[in-house]
């Protein structure tokens, strides 16, 4: 099978377990997700299946979207309710509006400090393994960009929210800062991703509807291969440029949009390659997919 399939994750599972779930159903050993949702997490999950997984480089900086839930009163080490508290817990002494106005420091461009328990690499090791081996974490600061964060309610000590934020955020990191600038701690209480990129919750399937489909009618729900990438103008060749376009070749395509890349289709829903535009219409392929 080879498309995108966007997943309604449940929590209480893994991104990974999306996967070995998604290969069972779908019979497709090659499967990639596009950006980890912790297991706590739940939420829109696109998945990238068979020749597609070769695409996942021009999804990566897609902008996320969330909901969910920040508890004040201690902080964990995770970040997270997953985690350990760290202190006893704190009474929350703000308002709504106060802590509204904290929360104006986490908007633009920022430095942020990514939780120890995360997926990021240190010399090429997830720092959450390292964590739990119980050895020092030291992670490096990372440039991110928040659109948007909203405190929309305050009912006792917990704060429910809205927020956009650039590939490579965590809400979680937010959430404990925030709880610093409260002087009581917080964590993330619970997260919903409402959008990643160009997919929504409209795009997804659950779990439940995948394990009872066939694999031709997961087939049928798989975006249409014109609609990924939309940036990226599509257009069709013919056997002969495909072949050159097989064997690495430059060639003329016609396409007049200026786009620097291009899908490049054999059929209405056979996609072949990623072109990279040299000059005018002169292409050269950087990703192959058959």
């Amino acid at each position: 099978m080879n498309g995108l399939l966007v997943l309604d994750k449940p929590s209480g599972i893994t991104s990974h377990d999306v996967v070995a779930i998604v290969r069972r159903a779908t019979g497709e050993k090659s499967i990639g997700h596009l950006g980890t949702l912790d297991p706590m997490a739940t939420g829109v999950l696109p998945l990238l299946l068979g020749k597609y997984t070769r695409l996942a480089q021009f999804f990566g900086h897609a902008d996320k979207h969330y909901t969910g839930h920040i508890r004040f009163g201690f902080a964990t080490d995770s970040f997270d309710a997953d985690g350990t508290a760290m202190a006893e817990a704190r009474p929350l002494a703000h308002t709504l509006e106060e802590l509204r106005a904290m929360s104006r420091e986490f908007h633009g461009e920022l430095d942020q400090v990514p939780p120890i328990f995360s997926a990021k690499k240190i010399n090429g090791v997830a720092a959450h393994k390292l964590a739990r081996a119980g050895a020092e974490v030291a992670v490096k600061p990372a440039r991110i960009t928040i659109h948007n964060f909203e405190l929309t309610s305050l009912e006792g000590d917990t704060a429910s929210f809205v927020m956009s934020v650039s590939a490579g955020g965590y809400v979680r990191s937010v959430a404990h800062e925030l709880g610093q600038l409260a002087g009581c701690g917080a964590h993330l209480s619970s997260l919903r991703r409402t959008r990643a990129g160009a997919f929504t919750l409209d795009h997804s399937i659950t779990v439940e509807q995948l394990k009872a489909s066939s694999v031709r009618e997961l087939e049928a729900l798989l975006p249409h291969p014109r609609t990924l990438l939309p940036e990226m103008p599509s257009v069709t060749v013919d056997e002969q440029m495909a072949g050159r376009l097989r064997n690495g070749m430059q060639v003329n395509l016609p396409d007049f949009s200026q786009a620097p890349l291009v899908k490049v289709f054999t059929s209405p829903t056979d996609l072949l390659a990623i072109g990279r535009r040299i000059a005018g219409t002169l292409m050269q392929p950087i990703v192959v997919l058959g």
